[in-house]
C-alpha cells in the first residue's frame, strides 16, 4: 500500500497545547483506521529554537527555513491512495497552521 508523510505545521506561540487539541490528537489513530489507512510511525518535534541546519559545510543554529509556521511533527501513513491520505490529513487537529501531504518514494 502506498505511504504518505503527513506533516504538521503550527505557529509557534510558546504556549502549551490546549487539552482539547491534545485529546483530538489522541483520536487521530482511530479516525485513520476508519478512513482505511494505518499509521506506520509518528513523531512530534522540538521547537525550532532547538534546530541546527547544515548547508554544504556550514552549520548554523536555527531551522532551515524561518517562517510563521514551523514543522511541529509528522507521521507516516499507509493509505490506498492520495485521496484517502488527504482525508486523513483533514482530521488532524491544527490550531493555527496547516497539514502537508507528500507521497513517499518506494515502500
Amino acid at each position: 500500500m502506498p505511504q504518505y508523510a503527513i506533516i504538521l505545521f503550527e505557529h509557534e506561540t510558546g504556549e502549551d497545547i490546549p487539552p482539547e487539541v491534545l485529546e483530538a490528537h489522541g483520536r487521530v489513530p482511530d479516525r485513520v483506521k476508519e478512513l482505511g489507512g494505518e499509521i506506520v510511525a509518528g513523531f512530534a518535534t522540538q521547537p525550532t529554537s532547538t534546530a541546527t541546519t547544515v548547508k554544504n559545510d556550514v552549520v548554523t543554529d536555527g531551522p532551515f527555513i524561518e517562517s510563521r509556521e514551523a514543522m511541529a511533527g509528522f507521521f507516516v501513513v499507509e493509505a490506498p491512495n492520495l485521496d484517502v491520505a488527504l482525508e486523513i490529513a483533514k482530521v488532524v487537529p491544527i490550531q493555527d497552521g496547516g497539514v502537508e501531504v507528500r507521497p513517499l518514494l518506494g515502500e
